[in-house]
């Protein structure tokens, strides 16, 4: 408790140089008080006495008023409820409304925001940093990743692995994957990518078929004749089957003219085209993908998923350095690299981020309002005060100095012009 006040009277303390100028201020108030006393004490009909006492005279009235100016500020003058005085803790709401609606009206206007983004070139910044070698910018680096890994730990794991999971599914659920899966056939059909996944499936069907040469056999067997199996001729007959499927296989991994691959074209640009407009197969499609998201063994491996990018972020944050120096390291140089030569690339993304803070002042622009006023309207009168007057107090002081040294200017004049008329 005794550490916790020592540091609210720090927060709190007065500047040295509020403190200094404050002195410096009351000091040349006094001094001219003094003088104004000395000259009238010593008056010996001189007429230099009466030029020194008509500076101070002006002086202290000057002093006077602008030290009841800056006090009427922040307080009562010499605790008198003088009225218009105390105007900062009187007025505190209001000028917490007033600064809320200043910062809405000049800052977070999607207007505003759109034309001071335009002046910022965001992705020359990020890919200038990107670039930046290893090593360098060392403690932005260790301050962010610090950050992140500060913040990943102090979330819950599993509830933050169930939101993350949660909300993968259900943007499965809402995106339509037939229209996709066609469309991407069409284009690997187009393109003549399916063929090495044509290919592999012949071969998977020839590792099929001699893996599972004695599952023909036994089916023969069984559906031979007692004649065919007393004769042994079942035994020729599933030789004779085997080699051929064998002799197919063959001929299709061999042959692309072959006929059997053409029919297998046929069907996978068949099965693209169902996929994109036929109701019934697209219907299919999202039965299959609900299931499939409610499999449990689905959701084990989002978890698993998660937890693997959990501790892959973790073990970046803690190394960031170890990060940057290996493949991630060099793949975000190159991004950064790519990012200051490529204008087209730098002209989407600043106009992607120009839009973004467009929308955040467009959709959080009155939150943030009411969060300022709210946020003074909730300070205490006195903390508000005495923080204000640490902050500008200073140049305040400064004001009674020129107030005492201008007041004493012009009595001066105005004493000179009466002695000379």
């Amino acid at each position: 408790m005794k550490l916790l006040a020592r540091a609210s009277r720090n927060a709190e303390a007065v500047p040295a140089g509020l403190r200094r100028m404050r002195i410096v201020a009351t000091g040349l108030l006094v001094a001219m008080a003094v003088l104004f006393l000395a000259t009238r004490a010593l008056d010996d009909g001189h007429p230099a006495f009466g030029f020194i006492r008509a500076f101070a005279e002006a002086a202290m009235v000057g002093g006077l008023a602008d030290w009841f100016a800056v006090t009427a500020l922040f307080r009562h003058p010499l605790g008198l409820p003088i009225p218009h005085t105390a105007i900062i803790p009187r007025n505190k709401d209001r000028i917490g409304d007033t600064l809320a609606q200043f910062l809405r009206d000049n800052f977070l206007i999607p207007g505003v925001v759109a034309r001071r983004m335009r002046q910022l070139d965001v992705a020359s910044a990020a890919g200038r940093w990107l670039a930046a070698p290893a090593g360098s910018e060392g403690r932005l680096r260790r301050g962010a990743s610090g950050l992140v890994a500060n913040m990943l730990e102090s979330f819950d794991p599993q509830r933050l692995g169930g939101m993350v999971k949660t909300a993968i599914g259900q943007r499965l659920r809402t995106l339509e994957v037939s229209p996709l899966l066609g469309q991407a056939l069409t284009a690997a059909i187009a393109e003549k990518r399916h063929l090495p996944l044509l290919d592999g499936i012949i071969r998977w069907a020839a590792q099929v078929l001699s893996s599972n040469e004695h599952l023909v056999r036994a089916m023969v067997h069984e559906r031979a004749g007692s004649i065919l199996r007393w004769t042994g001729l079942d035994e020729t007959l599933a030789d004779k089957i085997i080699s051929g499927l064998d002799g197919l296989v063959s001929d299709m991994a061999e042959d692309p003219e072959h006929p059997l691959r053409a029919k297998a074209e046929e069907g996978l640009e068949v099965l693209a085209y169902d996929l994109q407009y036929d109701p019934k197969m697209r219907a299919r499609v999202e039965a299959l993908k609900a299931d499939l998201i409610d499999n449990p063994a689905m959701q084990q491996w989002l978890d698993g998923m998660w937890e693997s990018a959990r501790a892959s972020l973790l073990k970046i944050a803690r190394d960031p350095n170890a990060a940057m120096n290996g493949k991630l390291g060099d793949a975000l140089r190159q991004l950064g690299t790519t990012l200051q030569e490529d204008p087209r690339l730098r002209a989407t993304i600043n106009r992607f981020t120009r839009r973004a803070a467009v929308g955040m002042a467009a959709d959080y622009g009155d939150g943030i309002v009411r969060l300022v006023s709210e946020t003074v309207r909730g300070w205490d009168a006195r903390t508000i005060t005495r923080r204000l007057e640490n902050a500008v107090g200073r140049d305040l002081q400064y004001i009674r100095v020129n107030g005492t040294l201008v007041g004493g200017l012009v009595g001066l004049v105005i004493h000179a012009v009466d002695t000379l008329l």
